[in-house]
C-alpha cells in the first residue's frame, strides 16, 4: 500500500531542513552578527584614507555673498581619522540645571565629528558639578571628560566694581537683552580673561579648543579634524556666524579700546602692528576706525589657538577693559571683546570662516548653501542667516576681507592711536 504524504508534512520536512540550514551558517560564521562597539571602533582605526564613511565630503567650495558668490575658494583636507591628534578639547561653561540642554549639544558634536576623533570634554561651572551630571555627560563623551570648579577669583566683583552703581545700572538696560542679568555680565567677564586661564585648563596644556554650548544644534557631518586644519593652514581664530550686537549695551566699549590703544602707544607699546589693509579692522570700523559697527563673531561657536589670549597684548587689553568697569556698568559680551581683537590683532588669513559646519544657536541658524557640502548636512539653507538677515554680519566680513587700499599705508596701531 502507497502511503501518501501530507502538503502539511512536506512542508514541515522543508521548514525543518531550512532552519537546521540557517543554523549551521550561523555557527560557522567568523564575526558575530551584531559586532560590539569595541570591535567596530578597532576595525574603523586601522582602516587606511578610504574609509568607507568618508566618501561624501567634497575636496573644496566656494563661497561669498550674493553680488560675488565665487569670491573664496576653501580646499578642505582629505577626509579621514587616521591623522594626528592635536592637543585640543571642547570647553563647556555650564550649570547642572542645563544638563538636558547640554547632552543635546553633545550628542550633535559626537555624532557629526568627535565619535571619529574622540577629544576630550572640559565642563566649567562656578557651583560643584552633581553626580547625575558628571555621570550623564561622562556617558556621552567619546574622549575623556574633565570637569572643573570656578572659584570667586573670578566670577565674583573685583575689588574696584562699586556693587550699588553696578545694580543701577542693571535697572536702567532692564529694557536690553540680558540687561537685568548679573550673572550674565559673570559669565561674559569670564569668558572674556579667564576660561584660558582656569587651572583645569592650563593644566591640559591645550594648544586649541572648541566652546560649545548647552541647547544648540550641529546639523554636517565633519569628516577631518578642525584643530588639524587650524593648525597645519596657520589659523589662529575661526567663527560660524557673525552677528551684530545691541548698541546699547556697549555704548562705550569702542571708545576704551581706543583710549587704550593711545595710552599703551604713549607708553611705547605697539600692540596692533599689521598694516590695517592686512587685518580685519574694516569687518568692525570705517576706514579712519572712528566707530564701531557693532559686528562681531558669534562667540557661542569659537575655536581658537589658546595662545591668542595669552598674548602680552590681549593680557594689556582685557586689564585696561576690567578696569574700566565696563563689564559690570554696562554688559559688555565676550563677543565683541574677542572680536574686536581678534579684527585688530591678526591678519585676516589667520582667521576662518567654517562655513561647512552647519549650526543653530537660539533663533539663528547657519547652514552651507553649497550643494556639495549640503549632501552632509541636515539643515535647510533656507532658513540660514548668513547674507540676507539684517543681524548678519557675513557681509561685512567678505568684504573685509577684500578690502585693499593704495593710500591707506598706516597700521591699525597707527590708525587707532591717532
Amino acid at each position: 500500500m502507497v502511503v501518501r504524504r501530507s502538503p502539511c508534512f512536506l512542508l514541515k520536512v522543508v521548514l525543518a531542513l531550512y532552519l537546521l540550514g540557517v543554523v549551521f551558517y550561523f555557527i560557522n560564521q567568523k564575526k558575530p552578527l551584531l559586532p560590539t562597539p569595541g570591535l567596530i571602533w578597532e576595525e574603523h582605526s586601522s582602516l587606511p584614507e578610504k574609509d568607507p564613511h568618508f566618501l561624501d565630503q567634497p575636496d573644496s567650495y566656494t563661497l561669498g555673498p550674493r553680488y560675488l558668490p565665487n569670491q573664496m575658494t576653501v580646499k578642505l583636507p582629505t577626509p579621514t581619522n587616521t591623522t594626528e591628534r592635536v592637543a585640543a578639547a571642547f570647553i563647556v561653561l555650564v550649570r547642572n540645571s542645563e544638563l538636558y540642554g547640554m547632552i543635546q549639544s553633545m550628542r550633535d558634536v559626537e555624532e557629526t565629528f568627535n565619535s571619529k576623533f574622540n577629544y576630550p570634554w572640559v565642563f566649567l561651572n562656578e557651583e560643584p558639578f552633581t553626580d547625575e551630571f558628571v555621570a550623564a555627560t561622562s556617558s556621552i563623551g567619546s574622549g575623556k571628560t574633565h570637569y572643573g570648579l570656578v572659584d570667586q577669583s573670578m566670577w565674583g566683583y573685583p575689588d574696584w566694581i562699586d556693587q550699588e552703581k553696578a545694580a543701577r545700572e542693571r535697572e536702567n538696560m532692564k529694557d536690553l537683552p540680558y540687561g537685568e542679568s548679573e550673572s550674565y555680565r559673570h559669565m561674559c567677564r569670564f569668558q572674556s580673561g579667564f576660561f584660558w586661564r582656569h587651572p583645569l585648563v592650563l593644566s591640559l596644556k591645550l594648544e586649541y579648543y572648541w566652546r560649545v554650548e548647552p541647547d544648540v544644534r550641529y546639523y554636517c557631518k565633519l569628516d577631518y579634524d578642525p584643530f588639524l586644519y587650524m593648525k597645519q593652514n596657520n589659523k589662529k581664530y575661526a567663527f560660524n556666524i557673525s552677528f551684530k550686537e545691541h548698541s546699547g549695551t556697549i555704548p562705550n566699549l569702542w571708545k576704551t579700546i581706543r583710549s587704550f590703544v593711545k595710552d599703551a602707544t604713549l607708553k611705547g607699546h605697539n600692540y596692533f602692528p599689521n598694516l590695517a589693509t592686512d587685518s580685519l579692522y574694516r569687518f568692525i570700523t570705517d576706514e579712519e576706525g572712528v566707530n564701531y559697527n557693532s559686528c562681531h563673531f558669534w562667540t557661542n561657536f569659537e575655536i581658537a589657538k589658546m595662545d591668542l589670549w595669552h598674548t602680552d597684548a590681549y593680557q594689556s587689553l582685557f586689564e585696561y577693559l576690567d578696569k574700566s568697569g565696563g563689564f559690570f556698568y554696562e554688559r559688555w559680551g565676550d563677543a565683541p571683546v574677542h572680536s574686536i581683537f581678534a579684527s585688530l590683532f591678526l591678519k585676516k588669513d589667520e582667521i576662518h570662516f567654517f562655513n561647512d559646519v552647519g549650526y543653530k544657536h537660539s533663533i539663528y541658524q547657519h547652514c552651507p548653501e553649497q550643494e556639495n557640502l549640503l549632501r552632509r548636512c541636515s539643515c535647510d539653507p533656507r532658513n540660514t542667516l548668513d547674507y540676507t538677515d539684517g543681524m548678519s554680519c557675513l557681509n561685512e566680513y567678505m568684504d573685509a576681507r577684500r578690502y585693499s587700499s593704495v593710500k591707506n599705508r598706516l597700521t591699525v596701531n597707527e590708525i587707532l592711536s591717532q
